[in-house]
């Protein structure tokens, strides 16, 4: 086990699984001689060369189309796409091809996709390249929606999301590519479609996922100061969402704050409530509580940008407000 930032965990993983197998390469605008957009993919142009490290043109619609037709035909691809809101130019190809062509071809072909994108905001780069869709993506079916917070999850999920048959989805917070973290190359990978419990507590659970898990371990220290004992779940999969795991912890905390970087409006925290309402009504002594981002596009002041996402000292109100309902 050693210390290491996320953004190498996520070239070793690549690395790793390209020199474990022919049949993965990466692709994508800039990968290659500039090394990524954020320096993911640093020195694999150099190690595999041209054939396996693919500078594309400006076209998402173009490179994740031409990923899917590698896919199909027995490659491994792993399609970068420079951020989230660039992605809306793939929606077709995601949509309509990726998360389709198994069930449209009756189960003949599958589509062993990986994509990888830098989501969310926090680093005053402008409404387009800042936002949260992860998910958007969560409300297709045929897809798998990955989130990894931790350094160890950077690097599990890219192996996991290429032993998948199906398309995966990997959203990297871009404030996450800096941060350190213990890596353990010789750990057991925690499967796509479980959470994990991050903190354990007993007075209400805070739900999220990506860089708001360590936003959320924050504000669960501040409440502790207050005698307030929170339980944290890292949901790591948004879909499949973990369902057991939420309500296992629901059912022992019966108070609940969803921290979601998405809108609130039609958000992931909404269909994470419709689901606890469903399932584990009857263990909730309060209202559920919820902290997303402001209902407007990114703003590029730094200020203004704080203000609109969701924050340690928000997650603490709420889980006060929660908490004293009850």
């Amino acid at each position: 086990m050693a210390e290491t930032t996320y953004r190498e965990a996520v070239r070793a993983a690549i690395d790793d699984a390209m020199s474990a197998d022919e049949r993965v390469f990466l692709m994508g605008e800039d990968v290659g001689h500039y090394g990524g957009c954020y320096a993911v993919s640093m020195g694999l142009l150099e190690k595999f060369g041209e054939q396996r490290i693919i500078d594309t043109p400006l076209s998402e619609s173009t490179f994740t189309g031409a990923g899917i037709g590698a896919a199909l035909n027995g490659m491994r691809p792993i399609v970068e796409i420079m951020t989230v809101n660039f992605s809306l130019l793939a929606l077709d190809q995601i949509m309509n091809n990726a998360a389709t062509l198994l069930h449209m071809s009756g189960g003949q072909f599958n589509v062993p996709l990986v994509i990888r994108m830098a989501t969310g905001g926090g680093k005053q780069l402008g409404a387009q390249h800042s936002h949260s869709l992860e998910g958007w993506f969560a409300h297709i079916p045929g897809l798998k929606i990955l989130t990894p917070a931790t350094v160890q999850d950077a690097y599990d999920m890219v192996g996991l999301a290429l032993q998948d048959p199906d398309p995966v989805l990997i959203f990297e917070n871009a404030l996450l590519y800096n941060a350190k973290g213990e890596l353990d190359l010789d750990a057991i990978p925690l499967e796509i479609g479980k959470a994990k419990v991050e903190k354990e507590g007993k007075d209400v659970t805070i739900l999220t996922y990506g860089i708001s898990v360590f936003k959320a371990l924050e504000a669960a220290e501040s409440l502790a100061k207050e005698g307030i004992d929170a339980e944290v779940i890292d949901l790591r999969s948004l879909r499949p969402l973990d369902d057991e795991t939420i309500m296992a912890s629901i059912a022992k905390t019966h108070k609940v704050v969803i921290v979601d970087e998405g809108w609130k409006s039609g958000s992931l925290s909404a269909e994470i409530m419709a689901r606890i309402n469903e399932q584990a009504f009857y263990e909730l002594d309060a209202p559920m509580s919820r902290v997303c981002t402001a209902e407007v596009p990114l703003p590029y002041a730094k200020h203004l940008e704080d203000a609109a996402l969701p924050q340690a000292d928000k997650i603490v109100e709420a889980a006060i407000k929660t908490v004293g309902v009850s």
